[in-house]
């Protein structure tokens, strides 16, 4: 099962109608669970970071591989992201990416992760990051499978 945890809650029809859609094309290739927690934008990051920790936390199992999406972690293709998948579902039933919120991801995430997984090196906004995140995945599944779509 792939488990994505993001802090905040998807506001736009478009991006609500594109996760559908990739919701939908991967329930062929895995069960996919979505799970939002507040966005705690606060005056002071620390707290926020310390709250959204908090929330966050209650929804890894211990027994999950978690990958926290982090401009700090390491870039990887499509073909090297869809190995990673394929490699980590063989060992954990659940694979959980966490995206955290406009302040990122307190430190006690990041250490309980068993991976961190960067896009790239720009700043996305949250709700267009989770529409990417689903594509990707999708990607891998396909790439797994050796179905044609990800030229």
């Amino acid at each position: 099962m792939i488990k994505i945890i993001a802090v905040g809650k998807i506001k736009e029809k478009y991006f609500k109608e594109a996760i559908d859609e990739y919701t939908k094309r991967l329930s062929r290739y895995t069960k996919l669970k979505i799970i939002e927690v507040e966005d705690i934008d606060l005056s002071n990051p620390t707290l926020s970071l310390e709250k959204e920790r908090d929330n966050l936390i209650k929804y890894i199992d211990k027994n999950d591989y978690v990958i926290v999406l982090d401009i700090k972690g390491e870039s990887l293709n499509s073909l090297e992201l869809s190995k990673k998948i394929d490699n980590t579902l063989i060992n954990y039933s659940n694979i959980t990416f966490i995206i955290g919120g406009s302040y990122g991801l307190h430190e006690d995430i990041k250490k309980r992760s068993d991976y961190q997984l960067s896009f790239s090196k720009l700043t996305f906004p949250h709700q267009m990051f989770r529409v990417l995140l689903l594509e990707q995945i999708y990607r891998s599944f396909k790439i797994i499978k050796n179905e044609s779509y990800h030229k």
